[in-house]
């Protein structure tokens, strides 16, 4: 397995220019990386970069905190669906897993899924896991398995501790082999990435894509 065949090259600070995004979609056509990570307002300009290359577009959908309704998250999927994005990495609304509202978070995760699959894209579905439980993971990811999602991303980054060679092991064991695992969240180096891989990610989400190589 290529190392940067499997990575996300991201950007998604809340200040990044255009001209940030060039850049990194620059470097992912350079060193041949699976996708870019860019915010909703960029796809359509990242597109226009990456159009006729292998590299994906992929965008966040309920970022970061994942608590903005279901009907604004399916409409922020519309949105980027017609600028041009191929896959969707999507906040679940921990708010309600905490809450144990199960129903919520199962229509949340399938209107959102359905909504993508819908157009034939990828979509991911971020756990947050530093800020659940294993007993609220293993609950999440079996509404992932119900609804037929693409990866479970361990987080966002922005909220509390990133991947770990524990989590994403963890992950690997409670789900089947057609869902795969995004690791993301305080990956900065070849090692730690080789690390994440060996536990059972099949895609890094990461701002040094570059570095780790």
């Amino acid at each position: 397995m290529s190392l940067a065949n499997v990575i996300d090259h991201t950007i998604l600070k809340p200040d990044c220019t255009l001209a940030d995004i060039e850049k990194v979609c620059k470097e992912a056509l350079n060193h041949h990386f699976k996708a870019v990570c860019i915010p909703p307002f960029y796809v359509k300009e990242a597109k226009q970069v990456l159009e006729n290359s292998a590299v994906k577009v992929s965008t966040v959908i309920g970022f970061p905190s994942g608590y903005s309704s279901t009907p604004a998250k399916v409409e922020e999927i519309k949105r980027a669906l017609d600028d041009g994005a191929d896959e969707f990495d999507v906040v679940i609304n921990i708010c309600a897993v905490k809450n144990g509202n199960w129903n919520f978070v199962q229509n949340d995760i399938e209107s959102m899924t359905r909504a993508v699959h819908l157009k034939g894209r990828v979509i991911k579905i971020i756990l947050e896991t530093g800020l659940l439980t294993k007993e609220e993971i293993e609950k999440v990811c079996s509404i992932c398995i119900n609804s037929g999602v693409n990866f479970v991303k361990t987080s966002t980054g922005f909220n509390g501790p990133g991947a770990s060679e524990e989590v994403v092991s963890f992950l690997r064991s409670i789900l089947p082999p057609t869902i795969k695992i995004k690791a993301s969240g305080g990956i900065r180096t070849k090692e730690a990435a080789a690390a994440m891989i060996r536990a059972g990610a099949e895609r890094i989400g990461t701002s040094a894509g570059p570095e780790l190589l």
